[in-house]
Order: C-alpha cells, then structure tokens, then sequence
C-alpha cells in the first residue's frame, strides 16, 4: 500500500466511482472531487502526494486548456505534487503538452488497470524522492553542523558529581522521556543533550539545537513551526520550521526559561498535539520527536511568580538533570583543559602544545563564573596567543574584580554576576553584541540579565 495521500479530479462521477473501487486499498488516503474550483481548498487541508487530474470538465470543451490551467495551480501549491493526466485517446498531443507543463505522466481512458497501478507506484517513487531531495536540501546546513559535531569527542570531566550526571543520562538516553537539563550559564548543558541524543535510539537522526533566546517573539512561530510561501512579506518559498526538521530525531530547546507566556502556549500546544501548523497554512503536520530543554532559570520559582507556565513545566521535566557549576568539580579542570589543548593546537595548527604544572594549579583555583565556556575560550586564546610550546601562567588573565568579590565570604552569585556584566558594559563601551560574545550569553539573556540587575 502507498502510504500517502492520492486526489482524483474528474467531474464524471462513474470515472470516480470506478478509480476508487479499484484504488481503495491501494493507497492509505483517498480523496475524490468532482468539481476543480475546490482544489486550492483540498491542498491547503492535506498533504497531497498524487493528483489525477482529468484534462477536460467543461461539457462539449475539449482543448486540455481546463486542465492545463489545473495543473499549473497544483504544481504552483507544492511543486513536488506527482500530477498524472487522465486524458481519452484522441488528446495524446494534449497530454505530451501537459508533460511539458510538469505533469509526470498521463493515463488514456479507457485505462488498463495494470498500467494504472504502475503509472500511481511510479508517481509515488518519484514523489518520495523529491521529499527526500527537499528534505536533505534544507537540512544540510543542521548535517554540516552535526557531522562536524560528531567528529568530536564528547568530554564532560570525570568528577563524582559528573559521573552521577552521567549515569542519570544513560539511563534516561534510551527512552523517549523528555529531559528538563538545569544550571548556570557556560556549564555544558548542550553537551549533556548531545550525550543524550547520542546514545539514544534516535541517534542516526539529527538533533536540533535552538536557542530561543535569540529568537524574537514575532519569529517564533515561523522559525519552530515553519511557513508557506506567501505567509508573509518575506516568505518566498515554503520552510520548514524547527519541528519539522527534528521529525524523527531529537530537538533540544535551549533558554526555554526566556519564552514569552505566548509562545510557551504555542509550544505547549504543539507538544500536546504532536502536529503544528504551518504560518500561513490550515494543513497539520504530525511530528515525532525527542524533546530536551535547558535553562539557567529556576523555573518553579518563574511559575510562582507568573512568568512561566505550569502544565508547561509538568510537559518539559519527566527527568531534570543538574549540571553543577565548574567551581563545584574542580577535579574536571585538568580533563577539560587536555580535551581543549588539543582541540585547539589541532585547529590552530600549533601540535605539541603542553601546560605547565603552575598554570593548570592556577586553572583550579580559578572561580570560573563562566564556567566550562570560559574556561574553553582560555584555553583556545592561550594556544593562539602563546609563542613557547608549554603554556604558562602568565598566558592566563583573570578579572581581578571579580576574584576579589570571591574572596568576600558575604558575596552571592548574583552580586558577583552583576558585577562581571557591569564591567563588561564598560570596558566595551556598551556595544552588547560583544558584550554577549565575550560573556557567551545570547543578546537576548543579556538583556533580561540587564533588566533583572537594572543595569
């Protein structure tokens, strides 16, 4: 059985009658209209896979002109449609022209049941092929990513606290349970829903990472759930959203505390449902994925105070995952820097490059607000800026600022947060973008970071 969707347009009901006796159980969904005028309205309510589409309706009108018009609608809606041409002997000239119009094939009335059947399997190989084709087209920028990815070994450290972490993964990798991962900033909370993906049983399909905090309110729709040409202005051709792309795979939704309470409804919604619908279209797509949030936010306490939704939280944490601050495994910081020495002396073409004793005793006691970020970003300036082949302590510079509020017994993390971002905003001048890269946060965390301080 063809596990698609095939439309027959004819306005001779004895046609219909007699291609859905025969094609019934043929194909998983049959749909039938004897009137053309209600094409657009069928393809904007379902996926259409196959068309047969009759040349002529019009009653004593027999120039193909009706269907030509017809076809080049279909074709116009989704181009990937397989159209067959349901034409009678005499209007052979007329289907060769629709062929060159973009109908894949044409069948002759009377039709030889055999040759039917052949001709709609044909169509449905092709129409699975330009699927594919489509889909690998617009996912080869998130392939390139993940191929380069996997290339690359996972290191997480090997501290106890990180082999609880880790065990709590393995368990939760082979379900389809989904994963709220928690923590501060910078402490690899992607690396975790990596692992997760990895040894999951959807790891021969792609993980997508989005960070919703860079994703305006009036983008999200279209971004997660995709558009229509035409939907709006700049919609020039159909996308798939995020969603769609993750079908079959996993999708990881970082920053999910910085929703707005309208779009936590929408995804909420699309979570509930299994499906979304596309901006500027009617038709619902079901999806199948694994779904891993992370947040720096303390999430009950943002539904306590009304800024994030309940049912939304109950949705997201079947399992939450802990990934404690890099101050709390100082015995991770001799792994990471290796893993980080070598990744980079590779791809700075520096082999060789080593740390001495006094800088990897000078690493550990370190705070490291921004936890394993930072420390990879010190690591990666260090090989690049180093002119001897063993780096030492003075290829590290650290915020003494900072270091000095450390030592205040009486400081918090927000205080000391507060200051890192204030001192940030100066030394470069106000220019956030680069505050944001220098602090690996999104543009949009600042922000809220900023509002949150009154800063």
């Amino acid at each position: 059985m063809i596990k698609g969707t095939l439309l027959i347009v004819d306005d001779n009901r004895s046609v219909i009658n007699a291609l859905e006796m025969m094609l019934q159980y043929e194909v998983e969904k049959l749909i039938t209209i004897g009137n053309p005028n209600r094409i657009h309205q069928v393809l904007e309510q379902n996926e259409i896979d196959i068309v047969i589409l009759d040349m002529n309706f019009q009653a004593g009108i027999n120039s193909g002109n009706e269907g030509l018009f017809w076809l080049k609608e279909i074709l116009r809606h989704d181009s990937n449609i397989s159209v067959v041409m349901l034409t009678a002997y005499g209007d052979v000239e007329l289907a060769v022209k629709a062929l060159r119009e973009g109908a894949i094939d044409f069948i002759l009335k009377p039709w030889d049941n055999k040759k039917l059947l052949a001709t709609i399997n044909a169509a449905w190989k092709l129409r699975s092929s330009r699927k594919e084709a489509l889909i690998l087209q617009t996912d080869n920028q998130f392939l390139k990513k993940e191929i380069k990815r996997s290339e690359e070994k996972i290191v997480l450290g090997a501290s106890p606290t990180m082999i609880n972490v880790m065990n709590i993964v393995r368990k939760v990798a082979g379900t389809d349970a989904n994963v709220l991962i928690t923590g501060e900033n910078g402490t690899g909370k992607e690396l975790v829903a990596r692992e997760i993906h990895n040894l999951s049983k959807r790891n021969s399909e792609l993980l997508v990472s989005v960070d919703l905090g860079s994703i305006t309110e009036s983008l999200f729709e279209s971004e997660m759930f995709g558009h229509v040409k035409g939907a709006f202005t700049d919609a020039k051709e159909d996308r798939p959203g995020k969603f769609e792309i993750a079908h079959k795979g996993t999708l990881f939704l970082d920053e999910i505390g910085n929703l707005s309470l309208q779009s936590q409804a929408k995804l909420l919604s699309a979570l509930q449902n299994r499906s979304i619908v596309r901006v500027g279209s009617n038709r619902r797509i079901n999806i199948d994925i694994r779904l891993i949030c992370a947040t720096n936010s303390i999430l009950p306490e943002r539904v306590s105070e009304g800024f994030f939704r309940e049912d939304l939280l109950y949705r997201i944490n079947t399992i939450q995952i802990e990934v404690p601050p890099l101050r709390d495994r100082v015995d991770d910081i001799p792994v990471l820097t290796f893993h980080f020495l070598r990744l980079f002396s590779e791809k700075y073409n520096k082999p060789g490059r080593k740390i001495s004793t006094q800088a990897l005793e000078k690493l550990a006691n370190y705070h490291w607000p921004g936890n394993v970020r930072e420390l990879q970003h010190a690591i990666e300036k260090a090989v690049i800026l180093s002119d001897t082949s063993v780096i030492a302590p003075s290829d590290f510079s650290f915020n003494s600022k900072s270091k000095g509020l450390l030592e205040n017994d009486n400081v918090t993390l927000e205080e000391m947060e507060k200051t890192l971002i204030a001192a940030s905003i100066k030394k470069h001048d106000n220019n956030l973008s680069v505050v944001a890269l220098k602090l690996g946060i999104t543009r949009q965390t600042l922000y809220n970071k900023m509002k949150k301080y009154d800063l």
